[in-house]
């Protein structure tokens, strides 16, 4: 299936027949991520998605860890679609790890899906004992032909909209 704008759904899990929603929530992996095609690959753009309502535990205590995630990339030829990556991001509800180590599964995990020129994962995490811990990690895909184009955009876009420091 193809929608009026051009974008192309019929390889779209997820989303299920009618309305219908497949969850797997048994743990975290880059498989419940789908992506569907870039129809704009030939501009650097950005795409910045916030997942506010995020939970994980602690590997030592157990206790729950709370944060913002923040997704920005700038896609090649394919882009996240969106209620995976909601389902992507529930499935480390019960998921065992050190904050560190979330942030950069999650942009091994962007990365292997959706090979995009540039991704930063931004690590928000909720003040625990009076201490706020924010881990950001991001990485360019070097290969890419629009490289210098793409590293000049990104750092155009982080200076003009403020996201250097979160």
């Amino acid at each position: 299936m193809t929608t009026k704008s051009k974008d192309q759904t019929v390889h779209l899990k997820t989303l299920g027949q009618g309305g219908e929603t497949g969850y797997r929530l048994e743990g975290p992996s880059a498989d419940i991520l789908e992506a569907f095609p870039n129809n704009h690959p030939d501009r650097p753009y950005m795409v910045s998605i916030e997942f506010p309502e995020y939970t994980s535990l602690c590997p030592v205590t157990g206790q729950p860890d709370f944060a913002t995630i923040i997704v920005e990339y700038v896609p090649d030829q394919r882009i996240v679609e969106s209620k995976s990556f909601k389902l992507y991001m529930f499935a480390f509800r019960n998921h065992q790890s050190f904050m560190e180590t979330i942030t950069n599964t999650m942009l091994d995990d962007f990365f292997s899906v959706l090979q995009p020129h540039w991704c930063r994962v931004k690590g928000l995490f909720a003040p625990r004992g009076g201490t706020r811990l924010h881990v950001f990690a991001e990485r360019f895909k070097e290969d890419s032909e629009m490289i210098a184009e793409v590293r000049d955009y990104v750092e155009s876009w982080k200076r003009e909209s403020g996201r250097h420091e979160g």
